[in-house]
């Protein structure tokens, strides 16, 4: 509505790229594309046609689709296999093998990014090789079965973080651990009144 009321009506993908500072969230640029790899752990959510939205967008009648996501109970992870040295120069067409074991992981899905295809085998073409995406019933499950996931696949040269999400699985398990304590609490605290209402209660008996 923003950019309408500026007379240049927007349609279509706004991603935003934001670094994360001590005074809040900063806005470092907008780009009219899909944000790579944050797409793909969103598309392993979404239940409804990706291209139904994408058809209303184009007609302008983004409004008359709604969106289906998975329940909240849901956490998807993407990692991404990179060449050897990338994000600087890097090799190209190098032999790619085990996306299909990959792909035999329930939950998983391999993307695809730098690759292509000579004489047949499929060959790395770009610094982003691959990205491999997996949906759990918890983040632990998410990472683990992405991880697992990207263990089958092999370049030479082949690398990628050991670190995503574990920051975020750091925190559930710290917010896990004081829900715990209450309920720990809680139940005390109940048994103690049970137990207070049986002694006044055989008190008044006697």
């Amino acid at each position: 509505d923003a950019a309408k009321k500026e007379g240049f009506p927007f349609c279509g993908l706004l991603y935003v790229g934001l670094m994360i500072t001590a005074n809040g969230p900063k806005v470092l640029e907008y780009n009219c594309r899909f944000g790579d790899p944050e797409t793909e752990a969103v598309l392993m959510l979404l239940e409804s046609d990706l291209f139904e939205i994408m058809a209303a967008c184009s007609n302008g009648n983004l409004p008359s689709v709604q969106p289906i996501l998975c329940d909240d109970s849901k956490s998807a992870v993407t990692i991404v296999a990179a060449s050897e040295g990338y994000p600087e120069s890097y090799p190209k067409g190098r032999k790619i093998t085990g996306i299909e074991d990959a792909e035999t992981i329930s939950g998983i899905k391999v993307f695809h990014a730098g690759t292509k295809k000579v004489d047949g085998q499929l060959v790395t073409s770009g610094g982003r090789v691959l990205a491999v995406s997996s949906i759990g019933s918890s983040l632990r499950e998410a990472l683990d079965l992405a991880y697992s996931g990207m263990r089958k696949i092999h370049f030479d040269g082949m690398h990628y973080r050991t670190d995503i999400g574990y920051r975020a699985l750091k925190r559930n398990t710290l917010v896990e651990f004081f829900e715990n304590q209450y309920k720990k609490k809680l139940i005390l605290v109940s048994a103690a009144f049970v137990a207070l209402g049986a002694f006044l209660i055989s008190k008044r008996k006697i």
